[in-house]
Protein backbone atom coordinates (compact mmCIF):
# COMPACT_ATOMS: atom_id res chain seq x y z
CA UNK A 1 0.00 0.00 0.00
CA UNK A 2 1.59 3.53 -1.29
CA UNK A 3 1.90 6.08 1.58
CA UNK A 4 -0.59 8.86 0.56
CA UNK A 5 1.93 12.13 -1.16
CA UNK A 6 0.74 14.72 1.86
CA UNK A 7 1.63 12.42 4.61
CA UNK A 8 5.25 11.29 2.88
CA UNK A 9 5.66 14.80 2.49
CA UNK A 10 5.58 15.60 6.02
CA UNK A 11 7.55 12.27 6.71
CA UNK A 12 10.46 13.48 4.52
CA UNK A 13 10.36 17.16 6.20
CA UNK A 14 10.52 16.20 10.02
CA UNK A 15 13.63 13.70 8.42
CA UNK A 16 15.18 16.83 7.66
CA UNK A 17 15.46 17.89 11.19
CA UNK A 18 18.88 17.15 13.35
CA UNK A 19 18.44 13.94 15.38
CA UNK A 20 15.24 12.86 13.61
CA UNK A 21 15.25 9.39 11.70
CA UNK A 22 12.62 7.78 9.24
CA UNK A 23 11.13 6.06 12.31
CA UNK A 24 10.64 9.34 14.33
CA UNK A 25 9.78 11.25 11.88
CA UNK A 26 6.84 8.54 10.48
CA UNK A 27 5.72 8.54 14.56
CA UNK A 28 5.82 12.16 14.86
CA UNK A 29 3.39 12.80 11.36
CA UNK A 30 0.63 9.97 12.37
CA UNK A 31 0.43 11.80 15.57
CA UNK A 32 -0.13 15.08 14.32
CA UNK A 33 -2.30 12.95 11.48
CA UNK A 34 -4.48 11.46 14.59
CA UNK A 35 -4.37 14.66 16.51
CA UNK A 36 -6.97 16.99 16.89
CA UNK A 37 -7.44 19.69 14.45
CA UNK A 38 -6.62 22.39 17.02
CA UNK A 39 -2.61 21.39 17.87
CA UNK A 40 -2.34 20.94 13.78
CA UNK A 41 -3.35 24.32 13.35
CA UNK A 42 -1.55 25.68 16.24
CA UNK A 43 1.66 23.72 15.23
CA UNK A 44 1.18 24.97 11.38
CA UNK A 45 0.67 28.64 12.77
CA UNK A 46 3.64 28.08 14.73
CA UNK A 47 5.85 27.03 12.30
CA UNK A 48 5.31 29.75 9.93
CA UNK A 49 5.53 32.73 12.40
CA UNK A 50 8.99 31.33 12.98
CA UNK A 51 10.13 32.34 10.20
CA UNK A 52 7.94 35.49 9.48
CA UNK A 53 7.78 36.88 13.13
CA UNK A 54 11.68 36.43 14.30
CA UNK A 55 15.07 37.93 13.47
CA UNK A 56 18.51 38.48 14.24
CA UNK A 57 19.37 41.20 16.96
CA UNK A 58 21.30 43.49 15.64
CA UNK A 59 23.75 43.74 18.66
CA UNK A 60 23.64 40.36 20.56
CA UNK A 61 22.93 38.47 17.43
CA UNK A 62 20.04 36.52 19.18
CA UNK A 63 16.76 35.50 17.71
CA UNK A 64 14.59 37.74 18.87
CA UNK A 65 10.79 39.51 17.74
CA UNK A 66 11.98 42.71 18.24
CA UNK A 67 15.35 44.79 17.17
CA UNK A 68 17.44 45.31 19.44
CA UNK A 69 16.32 42.15 22.00
CA UNK A 70 14.96 42.62 24.91
CA UNK A 71 17.99 41.86 27.23
CA UNK A 72 19.96 44.41 25.06
CA UNK A 73 17.20 46.77 25.88
CA UNK A 74 17.11 46.27 29.38
CA UNK A 75 19.05 49.04 31.46
CA UNK A 76 19.06 47.31 34.42
CA UNK A 77 21.29 44.43 33.48
CA UNK A 78 24.81 44.60 33.66
CA UNK A 79 26.77 46.40 30.24
CA UNK A 80 30.31 46.26 30.89
CA UNK A 81 30.08 41.85 30.44
CA UNK A 82 29.16 39.82 27.68
CA UNK A 83 28.91 36.33 27.78
CA UNK A 84 30.06 34.58 24.29
CA UNK A 85 27.56 31.27 23.58
CA UNK A 86 27.18 29.11 20.55
CA UNK A 87 23.63 29.50 20.19
CA UNK A 88 20.34 31.05 21.02
CA UNK A 89 19.45 27.79 22.86
CA UNK A 90 22.68 28.57 25.36
CA UNK A 91 21.15 32.09 25.97
CA UNK A 92 17.73 30.70 26.90
CA UNK A 93 19.93 28.03 29.70
CA UNK A 94 21.33 30.30 30.91
CA UNK A 95 19.02 32.93 31.43
CA UNK A 96 16.63 30.33 32.79
CA UNK A 97 19.40 29.51 35.63
CA UNK A 98 18.90 32.89 36.75
CA UNK A 99 22.71 33.01 37.47
CA UNK A 100 24.09 35.47 35.05
CA UNK A 101 22.65 39.36 34.38
CA UNK A 102 24.90 40.54 31.95
CA UNK A 103 25.18 41.05 27.68
CA UNK A 104 25.26 38.30 25.74
CA UNK A 105 26.67 37.85 21.88
CA UNK A 106 25.55 34.66 20.15
CA UNK A 107 28.47 33.15 17.77
CA UNK A 108 25.89 30.89 15.39
CA UNK A 109 28.64 27.86 15.78
CA UNK A 110 31.84 26.87 16.42
CA UNK A 111 35.06 26.96 14.65
CA UNK A 112 34.90 23.38 12.58
CA UNK A 113 37.62 22.75 10.12
CA UNK A 114 36.36 19.15 8.89
CA UNK A 115 32.60 20.50 8.44
CA UNK A 116 34.56 23.53 6.52
CA UNK A 117 33.35 26.34 9.07
CA UNK A 118 36.13 28.85 10.28
CA UNK A 119 35.84 32.11 11.88
CA UNK A 120 34.41 34.13 9.22
CA UNK A 121 31.22 31.91 8.92
CA UNK A 122 30.35 33.12 13.21
CA UNK A 123 29.08 36.10 14.42
CA UNK A 124 32.79 36.85 15.60
CA UNK A 125 32.95 40.01 13.58
CA UNK A 126 29.83 41.39 15.25
CA UNK A 127 31.87 41.08 18.42
CA UNK A 128 34.84 43.12 18.06
CA UNK A 129 32.92 46.63 17.42
CA UNK A 130 30.81 46.11 20.90
CA UNK A 131 34.32 45.87 22.63
CA UNK A 132 35.82 49.20 21.27
CA UNK A 133 34.28 52.62 22.52
CA UNK A 134 34.60 55.89 19.93
CA UNK A 135 33.36 58.15 21.82
CA UNK A 136 35.86 58.04 24.94
CA UNK A 137 39.23 60.02 23.88
CA UNK A 138 41.08 57.02 25.73
CA UNK A 139 39.55 54.72 23.56
CA UNK A 140 39.16 52.27 26.26
CA UNK A 141 36.38 49.77 25.95
CA UNK A 142 33.34 50.15 28.16
CA UNK A 143 33.51 46.03 28.74
CA UNK A 144 35.44 45.35 31.25
CA UNK A 145 35.03 40.95 31.08
CA UNK A 146 34.34 38.72 28.75
CA UNK A 147 32.96 35.08 29.37
CA UNK A 148 33.50 32.52 26.91
CA UNK A 149 30.42 30.41 27.27
CA UNK A 150 31.45 27.88 24.26
CA UNK A 151 30.57 23.78 25.27
CA UNK A 152 33.55 22.12 26.30
CA UNK A 153 34.47 19.68 23.12
CA UNK A 154 37.09 20.67 20.77
CA UNK A 155 35.45 22.84 18.54
CA UNK A 156 34.27 24.90 21.56
CA UNK A 157 37.94 25.08 23.11
CA UNK A 158 39.18 26.20 19.63
CA UNK A 159 36.47 29.02 19.46
CA UNK A 160 37.43 29.93 22.84
CA UNK A 161 40.88 30.55 21.93
CA UNK A 162 40.80 32.27 18.82
CA UNK A 163 38.24 35.00 20.11
CA UNK A 164 40.81 35.16 23.29
CA UNK A 165 43.69 35.92 21.03
CA UNK A 166 41.85 38.20 19.22
CA UNK A 167 40.63 40.26 22.59
CA UNK A 168 43.76 39.76 24.53
CA UNK A 169 45.29 43.24 22.94
CA UNK A 170 42.05 45.38 24.39
CA UNK A 171 43.06 44.47 27.54
CA UNK A 172 40.08 42.84 28.60
CA UNK A 173 39.68 40.88 31.40
CA UNK A 174 38.72 37.85 29.54
CA UNK A 175 37.28 34.07 31.88
CA UNK A 176 36.23 30.64 30.62
CA UNK A 177 33.13 29.43 32.13
CA UNK A 178 34.19 25.98 34.91
CA UNK A 179 33.58 22.47 34.29
CA UNK A 180 34.06 19.34 36.25
CA UNK A 181 31.85 17.27 37.99
CA UNK A 182 28.02 17.32 37.21
CA UNK A 183 25.51 17.60 40.38
CA UNK A 184 24.07 13.96 40.66
CA UNK A 185 27.07 12.27 38.67
CA UNK A 186 29.69 9.84 40.27
CA UNK A 187 33.59 9.90 39.86
CA UNK A 188 34.26 6.76 38.81
CA UNK A 189 31.96 7.72 35.88
CA UNK A 190 34.22 10.49 34.40
CA UNK A 191 36.33 10.95 31.67
CA UNK A 192 39.98 12.10 32.51
CA UNK A 193 39.37 15.87 31.00
CA UNK A 194 36.09 16.39 33.31
CA UNK A 195 38.22 14.92 35.94
CA UNK A 196 41.08 17.28 35.31
CA UNK A 197 38.96 20.60 34.51
CA UNK A 198 37.53 19.24 37.97
CA UNK A 199 40.47 19.93 39.83
CA UNK A 200 42.03 22.80 37.69
CA UNK A 201 39.17 24.62 38.84
CA UNK A 202 38.47 23.47 42.31
CA UNK A 203 37.73 26.46 45.07
CA UNK A 204 37.76 27.48 48.73
CA UNK A 205 34.95 25.31 50.77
Amino acid sequence: MKVPKSVANLIEAFEQLPGIGPKTAARLTYYLLHAPDSLSQKFSEALGELKTKTKICSICQNITETDPCEVCEDVSRDRSIICVVEDPLDVWAIEKSGSFNGLYHVLHGVIAPLDNIGPEELKIRELLPRLKDPSTSSGRSPIKEIVLATNPSMEGEATAMYIQRLVKPLKIRTTRIARGIPIGAELEYADEVTLRRAFEGRKDF
